[in-house]
């Protein structure tokens, strides 16, 4: 089943915390993006269904290698952009709120293309 944005964000949030704090619970992931629990339960739900995550008796979420495979081409995507904005001389806040949005719907070609001239002209 394809990802679609909100698991995209999910998995994302789960990666920034994981290299945080070895443990990481639903609590946290609700409270990083300001969701209800309600809403962050049926989310971990999903993607354990779908094989990105993986939960302890405790409650412990990990990403399995899909998951973190997913997470990290997001989290890459959303930091090459931001840094992108930045250099284009939008602000921090602005620039990674843009680069949240633009990372789930840019193409992988567009994307390479912009990760390409960020590399050949990044000073």
């Amino acid at each position: 089943m394809a990802l679609h944005e909100s698991g995209e964000m999910y998995l994302e949030t789960i990666y920034i915390l994981a290299q945080k704090s070895p443990s990481v619970r639903s609590v946290d992931v609700g409270e990083y993006m300001g969701f209800s629990k309600p809403s962050v339960s049926r989310a971990v739900g999903l993607l354990k269904k779908d094989g990105y995550i993986t939960m302890d008796a405790k409650g412990y979420i990990a990403l399995t290698e899909k998951g973190e495979r997913e997470a990290s081409r997001v989290y890459e995507r959303h930091l090459v952009l931001t840094g992108l904005f930045v250099n284009l001389g939008v602000s921090e806040k602005t620039a990674a709120e843009d680069a949240c949005r633009i990372e789930h719907c840019i193409s992988d070609e567009t994307f390479a293309a912009i990760k390409a001239h960020m590399k050949k002209y990044q000073k």
